[in-house]
């Protein structure tokens, strides 16, 4: 009995370091930990946006900040036609999120949350992506105008709230 337990053991905790439970080191277990190991690098780089030059990630930055800006003065031209608190709404919310999304591209999707949801701007991004979800709510299924109007409000005052935790000693 004792033999079977040391031996579950041993299989377990190479199957734990990345090896086939009686693989030997240069064999099928070293295979699967390279494989592994390439493919979680390769992930990381994708998702870091560290693949792409400096020069695409400025470009595409400037195209999702551009966009952005540009939706959001959209939104705001089209508040003033008829059934157009909508479409402000909707642009406008569009807008903030493009123009945040811009910066993935400078500093990559993993880095950018990671520093979102750290814990001096935590209470800021949730608010403000609270805001996000609760302006399209109010203006595409609960068709409330005025409640859209004050999320929008609400957006702008976390969006600012938000940029200012990035700049020391602005939030306090």
């Amino acid at each position: 009995r004792r033999r079977g337990r040391a031996r579950a053991g041993a299989g377990a905790r190479s199957w734990a370091a990345g090896q086939a439970p009686g693989a030997s080191r240069e064999g099928l277990g070293s295979l699967r930990v390279c494989v592994a190991s390439l493919w979680r690098l390769r992930v990381l780089a994708v998702l870091d946006a560290s693949t792409l030059s400096f020069n695409t990630r400025l470009k595409w930055f400037a195209i999702c900040f551009v966009s952005g800006i540009f939706f959001s003065i959209l939104g705001t031209g089209l508040l003033w036609l008829p059934g157009g608190i909508k479409l402000f709404a909707v642009f406008y919310t569009f807008g903030n999120i493009a123009a945040l999304a811009s910066t993935c591209f400078l500093m990559g999707p993993v880095k950018q949350l990671k520093k979102m949801f750290e814990t001096t701007r935590l209470l800021a991004t949730v608010i403000m992506l609270l805001c996000f979800v609760l302006t399209l709510c109010a203006a595409l299924w609960w068709h409330k105008k005025g409640l859209a109007v004050l999320f929008c409000i609400l957006q702008f005052l976390s969006m600012t709230w938000y940029s200012l935790s990035y700049i020391p000693y602005a939030s306090s």
